[in-house]
């Protein structure tokens, strides 16, 4: 699934890119960190770690927050070509977080590929829209609607 033009015109920012390394297709993934690693100077920092980071929400009524449960993440730090690249992606999947590390880093670094991870994040931003839209297309039939009765 190629990504409308639009969706590339703007490269996303550094947290959206890290949210959508961290949901992208771990093949995909790797395949681009392959052809990365093969072009540039790339160091590890910190092997991938695997730990558990709490997940805090909002309750909607109140307004206060809460600590809901832990997840399960994998993080990993590298340098491409002298450039920072961080990632934690859910889940113990040590190559994809590598590789997601190695893309971002490929874009700090202004790499010659960047423009095929920034293609990647668009990937995975219309997959996520259209997931998202189907989703809600699912549910809609669920919606329960009140009529208020005149007094």
């Amino acid at each position: 699934m190629t990504p409308p033009p639009t969706l590339i015109a703007q490269p996303p920012s550094t947290e959206e890119r890290a949210s959508l390394l961290a949901d992208a297709a771990p093949a995909e993934l790797v395949a681009l960190a392959d052809r990365i690693t093969a072009a540039a100077d790339v160091r590890v920092e910190a092997q991938p770690q695997v730990g558990m980071v709490v997940l805090e929400v909002r309750e909607p009524v109140a307004g206060e927050r809460f600590h809901l449960t832990e997840v399960l993440v994998t993080e990993a730090r590298v340098t491409v070509d002298g450039a920072s690249g961080w990632s934690m992606r859910t889940g113990d999947d040590r190559l994809a977080a590598l590789a997601a590390a190695v893309c971002d880093g490929a874009v700090e670094a202004g790499h010659a590929l960047a423009d095929d991870v920034v293609r990647l994040c668009a990937t995975t931003a219309a997959a996520n829209a259209a997931a998202q839209a189907a989703e809600q297309a699912r549910v809609a039939a669920t919606a329960v609607t009140f009529e208020e009765l005149d007094r």
